[in-house]
């Protein structure tokens, strides 16, 4: 690996695990780009999956604030996003590539859609306050756990975008306010990233490019950080403006390259 290399894979990790932390989606800046210097597409997907973890981990850090209170809903969810990880990851090994292209710009769309819901939703929630009727609706739980499975297991698969499909199926189903199910998001991610990419150590050790994914690890950390930073303190029209920006761009990216 040249100078030049490394130095552009270091970059792309720092720029994912800052766009990881504000919306989701940086794997659509690492994963390219251990494609352009020349990664198979296996390995690439596995190495930027390992490398990622540290991102959310600073990233989970930076949003530590909005999480408080956040156990019970956490330990309800996270449980799905880690077996989930795990399936997907398994997926990636045994599946060829083609076999979730179809459906993946198709999960992008609707979880912008339901990001683009949200707030009119939530105003719903709020009148059915008013009136005395419990703002949860009694199937949305259930419904909730089940998509976050289904996320984890498209994020143990490939990951871009994971981030925007879960910001889109909590707006939808919770009354929470946009940042604190940023920070949500950030935790359950993480959570898939993580035990997807123990899920490769253990069974893919060969297919792992150590060097380029400690090189996205560094530039991740760093970026998890500084995504924090920003990304808390983003209005929530542009939190969700942001986030419809890159799942557009993610979208178009991903059939371009289909």
């Amino acid at each position: 690996m040249s100078v030049i290399e490394a130095l552009g894979i270091l970059l792309a990790g720092l720029g994912a695990g800052a766009i990881n932390t504000v919306v989701g989606s940086g794997t659509l800046i690492t994963f390219p780009t251990l494609l352009f210097f020349g990664f198979p597409p296996v390995v690439a997907n596995v190495s930027n999956t390992v490398g990622l973890v540290a991102g959310g981990i600073t990233g989970v850090h930076g949003y530590r604030h909005e999480l408080k209170g956040a156990g019970p809903t956490l330990k309800r969810l996270a449980p799905a996003s880690l077996v989930g990880g795990v399936i997907g990851a398994v997926l990636l090994l045994v599946l060829p590539p083609e076999a979730f292209t179809a459906i993946v710009p198709v999960l992008i769309g609707i979880g912008l859609l339901l990001v683009l819901l949200g707030p009119w939703l939530n105003r719903r929630a709020a009148e059915r306050r008013e009136r005395g009727v419990s703002a949860q609706v009694a199937w949305h739980g259930p419904v909730l756990v089940a998509g976050v499975l289904v996320g984890g297991i498209y994020g143990g698969y490939f990951g871009a975008a994971q981030g925007v499909i879960l910001m889109g199926m909590m707006s939808a189903l919770t009354t929470d306010p946009i940042q604190r199910l940023n920070g949500y998001k950030n935790v359950l991610a993480t959570i898939v990233n993580a035990v997807a990419a123990v899920t490769f150590m253990v069974v893919a050790w060969d297919q792992i490019s150590w060097a380029a994914a400690g090189l996205i690890a560094i530039g991740a950390f760093a970026g998890g950080w500084v995504g924090g930073k920003i990304g808390r303190r983003l209005p929530p029209a542009v939190l969700r403006g942001v986030i419809l920006v890159v799942g557009i761009v993610g979208i178009v990216k991903i059939i371009w390259f289909s």
